[in-house]
This record gives C-alpha cells, structure tokens and sequence, in this order.
C-alpha cells in the first residue's frame, strides 16, 4: 500500500489532488469474526485485555487529514490503540 499512495502521489504532484496513507492498527471490526469463520471466542480474544481503535476513531484521522488547510498535504499516519506498540507488541490487560 505505501508504495502505491507514495507512487499516486508522485503521480499527482502537479495537480491540487493529495493523498494520505491512513495505516491502523488492531481495530474492532467483524473482521476477525469472518477470519475465524464465525468464531465469536476466537474473535472476542483477539481484543481481550485491551481497548481497541474502532471505526470512527480511522474515520476521525481520515477526516481531519480531507481538512487540512489545501496546501497541507498528510502523507501517513499510523493510528495504534495505547497499548498496541507495533504490529505484534501490544500490552493486554489481565
């Protein structure tokens, strides 16, 4: 993905358009219910301990980032829950 935004992004360069690649991490979706093929333990246990990005919290980024000022261009952001310190570091909750 990011070497598709940055590409889009040279190719756009000329223009007003801008293009932000918006990369989160463990977000509560039903996502992980379709992984583990209707799972809902299994699915549940991927957000145990900890309190996930959910949807309008992606959708919040994605919105300020359409706001900035036109000669502002985001080019990434990387969105974690708190206690998410990368893709497979997160500190759970006992």
């Amino acid at each position: 993905m990011k070497a598709i935004t940055d590409g889009l992004r040279i190719d756009v360069a000329d223009t007003r358009l801008r293009v932000t690649n918006i990369k989160p991490g463990l977000v509560e979706t039903n996502f992980s219910n379709v992984r583990f093929h209707g799972d809902t333990e299994r699915a549940d246990n991927v957000y145990r301990g900890i309190k996930p990005l959910t949807g309008d919290d992606i959708a919040d980024v994605a919105f300020y980032a359409a706001r900035a000022p036109e000669h502002v261009q985001i080019a990434e952001v990387l969105v974690l829950a708190t206690h998410q310190a990368n893709g497979t570091v997160i500190h759970r909750e006992k």
